[in-house]
């Protein structure tokens, strides 16, 4: 039961993830969620850190896009130093702006990732898309007030997937 709101993987921050492994294992389109994954919720724009990373991923041949539930203006305007492709309002968990994204970026869902910070809408919409999906550690404690009373319920979720990874490895 719990297991379709496992991640593929658990990492600390979008700077941990193994892009180059990614590359090897024929991934070709990376879908990020904005708030709390990239930058925390408050924060309008991303730094230049960021901006690097998403430009060293498209000389890597990576295509991106931005797949967040925020509002129009919020993802335009984070958007704005980045110039990705970029869906607001994408209602996740929700699979259709999933498959819009990789509709755009000419991906498969098996060549695709979504990475998040979130149990309940990024991992399980990418789960249910059927594709690889990555949770990373929020950015930031602080979220908006509807995220915070879901965090507790997503510790139960990420305690139980660290718990049956570590059955694996034994």
């Amino acid at each position: 039961m719990l297991k379709r709101f496992f991640p593929n993987d658990y990492v600390k921050n979008v700077y941990e993830i193994n892009y180059k492994k990614l590359k090897k294992d024929k991934v070709k389109g990376l879908i990020f969620d904005i708030d709390n994954t990239l930058v925390p919720y408050y924060i309008k724009q991303g730094d230049q850190k960021l901006v690097d990373l998403f430009e060293d991923l498209k000389k890597r041949g990576f295509r991106i896009c931005l797949v967040s539930n925020g509002k129009k203006d919020r993802v335009v305007k984070f958007n704005e130093n980045l110039k990705l492709v970029a869906i607001h309002k994408a209602q996740k968990p929700r699979r259709i702006n999933l498959r819009k994204a990789m509709n755009v970026m000419k991906t498969t869902k098996e060549n695709t990732v979504m990475i998040g910070d979130q149990v309940f809408t990024d991992v399980w919409a990418g789960n249910r898309a059927g594709m690889r999906t990555i949770l990373v550690e929020p950015v930031s404690e602080k979220d908006e007030w509807i995220t915070g009373i879901k965090r507790g319920i997503e510790l139960k979720v990420i305690n139980a997937y660290l718990k049956a990874k570590e059955k694996i490895k034994e």
